[in-house]
C-alpha cells in the first residue's frame, strides 16, 4: 500500500489546479472503511471522497482518479459560482 505524502503528491501531479486555485489537500487512510479519505477544502468550502486503495494505486501508476477529478471539478465549481455550503 501506498503512503499519504506518495498519494498527495501524486493527486497534486495529476492535477495541478489544487495547487493553482489555493485548494488544500489532505489524505488519510481510513481503516475502518479500507478506503483513502481525500479532503479537498477552499476557505468554507470542503469535500470529502473516498478513494479505494485499487484507485489509489491506479492513480499512483499514472493514470487519473476519475472520481477525484469530479470532485475536484465539483468544489472548484461551487467556489466560483459563489455557493456556500450548508452544514
Amino acid at each position: 500500500m501506498h503512503d499519504k505524502q506518495e498519494l498527495c503528491s501524486k493527486i497534486r501531479d495529476l492535477y495541478p489546479d489544487i495547487g493553482e486555485c489555493g485548494i488544500d489537500l489532505d489524505v488519510e487512510y481510513d481503516k475502518e472503511k479500507e478506503a483513502w479519505v481525500v479532503d479537498l477544502k477552499k476557505g468554507v468550502h470542503e469535500l470529502k471522497t473516498y478513494l479505494e486503495p485499487e484507485d489509489a494505486d491506479t492513480c499512483m501508476n499514472g493514470k487519473q482518479c476519475i472520481g477525484l477529478g469530479i470532485q475536484i471539478a465539483q468544489l472548484k465549481g461551487n467556489i466560483d459560482r459563489g455557493i456556500t455550503p450548508t452544514k
